[in-house]
């Protein structure tokens, strides 16, 4: 292995970190200003209702069978082996297939929309069922374009980029906080008007991206041409992707929608809040670990196994850090929503411990899922994931309704179904790596 191909993937990594932390930084502290602004002007169950609209539509993101992270591995892939057409190509496949997943999608959702009451779903009377399915509607439009146009994030990450999606994320952040208090300043509180909002945020974002990223990156742009003999390699690492994140999306979005059903949507807004202030961490350590998914293929498929251990050592002494600042959190949490929400919004120190022993094992298992995912190995993170899905909502009901806990029983219970992940993601690590580990002892 070359040592110049090495000392460039690190240099590489650091200066994606280092933008990522500025961009991130920004997006993060813009999402949180919008978070009381639109608390005021919806109201507390107006929005745990748009909380829970965003976690239902964040569902479709999920179902382009993996095709995006696959695209990611197969692009990354090919360019670690000098193989810039077969990269084109990749590209060209998954931007034909998204786009035509897009379309069938969104006509079974637009049939389907009519065919059942949004009140029911959202366990409120406090929105007519009109606003309830136009809201939904233009959010699942933007977002179905966005599943599309959003495939410029897997191709960011392939070229080792990934900084940029965070500035994608920051002109989304921005663009929604002073809309959003523009509405608050200038009209009536309708969930629609923030739908609208929404969609145009997320989808100019990626548009941005798009524009800089083949710019820069012409020999990749689309044929938009459906090249059968690329489509099952991606369809083969996608599909596992695919079944891994929507196990992923039953445990950590269904909990609004229990605690709606359980509670009701006035409870979804204390859960949200507290999220909120726990992603801080979440937010910080993506920063530092999501760079190196790509720059861990890159390795892999040089056989630098030195220095994917090597990454793994760092990312542990870091974690150390990860429940330190979670520990910190926990103790100041009440007072830092009371500066931030208001004095008369209180939160459960119980919710508040369990949200932070929730973020330390997801954290713990995303170190050990982010370099098996640039390795391509990811059947064990798989079968965790079912494992995962299968339980959850069970330990859910068995938490509130058999041993009455509120909502902090939800929360434990997506807690318990990742103690799989957190077990067999490091012994599967080890085994990858145990060749060179034995040669260094």
């Amino acid at each position: 292995m070359s040592d110049n191909v090495t000392a460039e993937r690190t240099r590489n990594y650091l200066t994606q970190v280092k933008g990522s932390v500025l961009y991130k930084g920004g997006a993060v502290a813009a999402s949180f200003l919008a978070i009381p602004i639109m608390i005021s002007y919806l109201g507390g169950v107006k929005f745990g209702i748009w909380s829970t609209l965003l976690t239902i539509m964040s569902w479709v993101v999920f179902f382009d069978l993996g095709i995006g992270n696959g695209l990611r591995n197969k692009v990354a892939e090919s360019l670690a082996c000098g193989q810039e057409a077969l990269a084109r190509s990749y590209v060209s496949s998954a931007y034909s297939l998204i786009g035509g997943f897009a379309c069938a999608i969104w006509l079974v959702f637009l049939f389907f929309s009519y065919r059942f009451s949004w009140q029911v779903v959202f366990n409120t009377v406090t929105v007519s069922e009109e606003e309830l399915r136009y809201s939904v509607l233009i959010v699942a439009a933007f977002m179905l374009l966005n599943f599309w146009v959003g495939l410029v994030t897997a191709l960011l990450g392939a070229v080792q980029r990934s900084a940029l999606i965070s500035l994608g994320q920051l002109i989304t952040n921005v663009f929604a906080l002073v809309v959003t208090y523009g509405l608050f300043c200038f009209t009536d509180a309708h969930i629609s008007y923030l739908a609208w909002m929404y969609g145009v945020g997320l989808l100019g974002g990626n548009l941005v991206l798009s524009f800089w990223f083949f710019k820069n990156y012409k020999y990749l742009i689309p044929c938009f041409h459906l090249d059968r003999k690329h489509l099952m390699p991606l369809l083969s690492v996608g599909v596992r992707f695919f079944v891994i994140q929507l196990a992923v999306l039953v445990v950590f979005t269904t909990d609004k929608i229990l605690i709606t059903q359980l509670f009701g949507p006035e409870h979804v807004t204390q859960y949200e809040v507290v999220f909120k202030l726990f992603s801080i961490v979440t937010f910080l350590h993506t920063l530092i670990s999501s760079p190196l998914w790509s720059a861990y293929t890159d390795a892999y498929h040089r056989e630098d196994t030195s220095w994917i251990i090597k990454m793994l050592c760092t990312q542990l002494k870091l974690y150390v850090v990860v429940i330190v600042a979670l520990c910190t959190l926990v103790f100041f949490a009440g007072f830092i929503v009371g500066l931030w929400i208001g004095a008369e919004f209180v939160v459960s120190i119980s919710l508040v411990i369990f949200v932070a022993f929730f973020v330390a094992v997801s954290t713990w298992n995303n170190i050990f899922a982010i370099m098996l995912n640039g390795a391509g190995a990811v059947n064990v993170q798989l079968y965790t994931a079912l494992a995962a899905m299968v339980v959850n909502i069970p330990l859910a009901l068995l938490m509130v309704k058999g041993f009455g806990m509120g909502v902090e029983g939800v929360v434990f219970a997506a807690t318990l179904s990742l103690v799989f992940s957190a077990v067999l993601l490091p012994l599967q690590v080890y085994r990858l790596t145990r060749v060179e580990l034995s040669g260094i002892r």
